[in-house]
C-alpha cells in the first residue's frame, strides 16, 4: 500500500505540475496574440488621488509614429480586471491599446471610502485620462466599455467630462448596463453628445431594464427592454418617443445623426437571449464588443469578429484550475509520507464502511443527507440577506457566504451527534476509528500539514501571475493573487466560519457517510455526498432560471435583500463544493484525517472569496 500509494501520488503531482505550467504557458500565449502584444501591470496614481492597480495591453502597431486607438475595459461589482479577458484579448488583438482595469476597493486597487457604488465606480474616467497621456495612442480615438457596474462607471466619467470640461472619450459601450436617459427633472436628453454610444442588452438580464410601476419589484423586467421608451429614446439620440414623428427602431441595427457637430454618430443596441453574467462568457457578447468599436474607432488590424481566440485563454486557465486542485490532493498525500508527517498517515488505504445492514440505518443515511441539504436551501437566501445587510465587517458579501457557511456547518455538527448518539454508537459507529478523535498533539500536526498545503498550493498563483502574467480561471470562478491587506480581512471573521463548514462536511462526508452505499469500492458513494453538498447551489439556480426564462419573470428578486444577485453567486459555489468533496475523500483514503483537507480547503476558499469580490470601506 505504502510504496504504491506514494508513486500514485508521485505521478499525480507531476501531471498537476504539468498542467499548471501548460495553463500558464498556454494562456500567457494567446493573451499576447503569441507575441505581438505586449503585457504591462501598472499601479497608478490617478489624478482622484487613489492608486489604481490595471493591465495594459499594447499591440506591435501601436507606436508614437502610428498611435493606435485605445479602449479602458471595466468588471462589474464584486469582480476585477480579469473578467474582461475575452473583451482585452480581441481588442488588443486588433491592434487596439487596452487599459483593463480594477476598480477601487475591487482587486488590488486602493480602498476608498464607499456606501455605493457611485462612490466606488470612478476608475473609466481615470482611466481614460491615462491612456490619453499614452503616446502610443491616439488621444481622438479613446473608447471606453464596462460590465454592469463597469457600465454605470462608463457614464460616470460622461458626467465627469461635463463637469470638468475635457472630452477624452470619444465612445461608449455599456454592456449589461443602463444609459442615462433622462435629466434630473425626467426629460429625455443626451448626455453623451456627439460621442459613439452603444448597449449590450441581454434579453434575460437580473438586475437591468426593468420597467417599473408605482410598487417595488418590477412590473415587467428585462425582455420587454426594447419596447421601452428609454431603449427607442436611445437610438433617437435623447428624442422624447411622445414627440410627433418619432421612429420606433430595432436592436441589432446601427443608427447615425449629425449631433452637435459631431458627423455620423452613432447609436446602436445589441440584443443577446443569455443571462446578465453570461456576456463575460459569451462568443456572441465579444463579437458584438469588437464590431461596435471597429465600426466607432476603426480597428488598426481588422480581424472578422467570429475569429476569436479568447476560449482558448479560458480553457489554459481552466487546465490551471484543474491542475491546481490536484496539487493540493498530491501534495497532502506526498507530505503523508514525510518522517515529520508519517504519523497521520493510515496504515493501510481506508475502505468503505459496510451498508448499514437494517431499514433504520439507511434512513439515517439518506435521510440525513436529505435534511441536510434541504436545510442548506431553504436557509440560504434569507441567511445571505441578514449578512448582507451587516456593516461591521469589510466585506459584507463574502460575511453573508461565511454565515450560510456557518449555518450549515453547525447543523451538520447537530446531525452527527444526534445520529452517533441515537444510532451509530450503538451499531459500531467508532469516532477513533474513523479518525473523529485524536489526541491533541496528532490533531496540531494536522493543522500544520493542513497550512502548509494551502500556502503552498497558493503559491503557484503568485507563480503564474509574477511570470506569466496568468491565474486560474473559468467565467465566475476564479482564483487570483492578492495584496498583504487581503490576508488581514480573510483571517477575521470570514476564515473561522468557512472552517467550520469545510471541516464539518470533510468529517460528514467520510467517517459518518463513507460505506458501501453507492458501490464497494466507493466511487458512487463520493458522488451520492458530492450532490448532496452541493444540493442548493445546484437547486436555487435552476428553479431562478427555468421560472425566468418560462415566464420572462424572476421566481427570486428584492430590491434591497438582492436576491437575484444572491442566486448568481451559486454557479461557482457549485464547482466548490463538488471538487472540496472529492478532495476531501482522496485526502481521507491516505490518511484516516478528516481535518487536513477540510481545513486546507477552508483556508484556500476563504483567500479565493475575500480576493474576487469588493471592499466596503464604511
Amino acid at each position: 500500500m505504502k510504496s504504491q500509494t506514494k508513486r500514485t501520488a508521485k505521478i499525480w503531482l507531476c501531471i498537476s505540475i504539468a498542467l499548471m505550467f501548460i495553463s500558464m504557458i498556454g494562456a500567457s500565449v494567446v493573451q499576447t496574440n503569441f507575441g505581438d502584444v505586449t503585457i504591462k501591470q501598472l499601479s497608478i496614481e490617478t489624478d482622484a488621488g487613489f492608486m489604481m492597480d490595471a493591465d495594459l495591453y499594447i499591440p506591435s502597431n501601436a507606436t508614437t509614429e502610428t498611435p493606435a486607438p485605445g479602449i479602458v475595459t471595466s468588471h462589474g461589482n464584486y469582480n476585477n480586471k480579469e473578467m474582461q479577458d475575452a473583451n482585452f484579448v480581441e481588442l488588443a488583438r486588433r491592434g487596439f491599446v487596452v487599459l483593463a482595469i480594477d476598480q477601487p476597493n475591487h482587486g488590488n486597487s486602493e480602498w476608498i471610502a464607499s456606501n455605493d457604488n457611485t462612490e466606488v465606480a470612478i476608475g473609466i474616467y481615470q482611466g481614460a485620462i491615462i491612456l490619453s497621456r499614452l503616446p502610443y495612442v491616439d488621444a481622438d480615438k479613446i473608447g471606453v466599455t464596462g460590465h454592469s457596474m463597469g457600465g454605470n462607471s462608463c457614464n460616470y466619467a460622461i458626467q465627469a467630462e461635463t463637469e470638468n470640461g475635457t472630452h477624452y472619450i470619444a465612445s461608449v459601450l455599456l454592456n449589461c448596463a443602463d444609459a442615462f436617459y433622462t435629466d434630473d427633472d425626467g426629460n429625455f436628453f443626451n448626455i453623451y453628445g456627439d460621442r459613439d454610444v452603444g448597449i449590450l442588452s441581454v434579453v434575460y438580464d437580473e438586475f437591468l431594464h426593468y420597467v417599473y410601476g408605482e410598487g417595488e419589484r418590477p412590473e415587467k423586467f428585462a425582455p420587454y427592454f426594447m419596447n421601452t421608451d428609454k431603449a427607442q429614446s436611445f437610438l433617437n439620440f435623447g428624442a422624447d418617443p411622445s414627440n410627433p414623428g418619432f421612429e420606433t427602431r430595432e436592436a441589432d441595427t446601427v443608427y447615425y445623426a449629425d449631433i452637435e457637430g459631431g458627423e455620423d454618430v452613432m447609436r446602436v443596441i445589441y440584443r443577446l437571449n443569455i443571462i446578465h453574467p453570461w456576456a463575460h462568457f459569451s462568443a456572441r457578447a465579444t463579437e458584438d464588443v469588437i464590431d461596435y468599436f471597429t465600426e466607432s474607432l476603426g480597428a488598426p488590424n481588422p480581424i472578422d469578429s467570429s475569429n476569436q481566440i479568447w476560449q482558448w485563454k479560458e480553457a489554459f486557465n481552466f487546465v490551471g484550475l484543474v491542475g491546481m486542485a490536484m496539487f493540493l490532493m498530491s501534495f497532502a498525500v506526498l507530505l503523508l509520507f514525510t518522517p515529520t508527517f508519517e504519523e497521520l498517515r493510515a496504515g493501510e488505504v481506508v475502505a468503505p464502511m459496510p451498508a448499514p445492514a437494517d431499514a433504520k440505518g439507511k434512513l439515517w443515511f439518506w435521510g440525513s443527507l436529505a435534511v441536510g441539504a434541504i436545510f442548506a436551501t431553504v436557509i440560504y437566501l434569507p441567511v445571505v440577506s441578514i449578512g448582507h445587510r451587516t456593516t461591521v465587517f469589510l466585506q459584507p458579501q463574502s460575511f453573508g457566504i461565511a454565515l450560510w457557511s456557518l449555518c450549515c456547518g453547525l447543523f451538520t455538527i447537530l446531525s452527527m451527534f444526534i445520529y452517533y448518539k441515537t444510532y451509530g454508537k450503538a451499531h459500531g459507529l467508532d469516532l477513533a476509528d474513523r479518525g473523529v478523535k485524536m489526541p491533541v498533539k496528532k490533531l496540531l500536526k494536522s493543522v500544520l500539514l493542513a497550512v502548509i498545503v494551502a500556502s503552498v498550493t497558493y503559491t503557484w498563483v503568485f507563480v503564474a501571475d509574477y511570470f506569466f502574467k496568468t491565474d486560474f480561471r473559468l467565467w465566475t470562478l476564479a482564483v487570483k493573487t492578492f495584496e498583504a491587506d487581503k490576508i488581514g480581512v480573510a483571517l477575521w471573521p470570514y476564515l473561522w466560519m468557512f472552517l467550520v463548514f469545510y471541516i464539518a462536511s470533510s468529517v460528514s462526508v467520510n467517517a459518518f457517510n463513507y460505506n458501501e452505499i453507492g458501490g464497494k469500492k466507493g466511487y458512487g458513494n463520493v458522488i451520492i455526498n458530492a450532490l448532496f453538498v452541493a444540493f442548493p447551489a445546484i437547486v436555487l439556480p435552476a428553479m431562478q432560471y427555468i421560472y425566468y426564462f418560462a415566464t420572462d419573470e424572476m421566481l427570486f428578486w428584492g430590491a434591497s435583500d438582492r436576491l437575484h444577485m444572491w442566486t448568481l453567486w451559486l454557479f461557482p459555489i457549485t464547482v466548490i463544493l463538488i471538487t472540496a468533496t472529492l478532495i476531501n475523500r482522496v485526502v481521507y483514503k491516505v490518511s484516516k484525517n478528516p481535518y487536513i483537507a477540510g481545513i486546507a480547503l477552508g483556508i484556500v476558499i476563504t483567500l479565493m472569496t475575500c480576493t474576487n469580490t469588493r471592499i466596503f470601506n464604511f
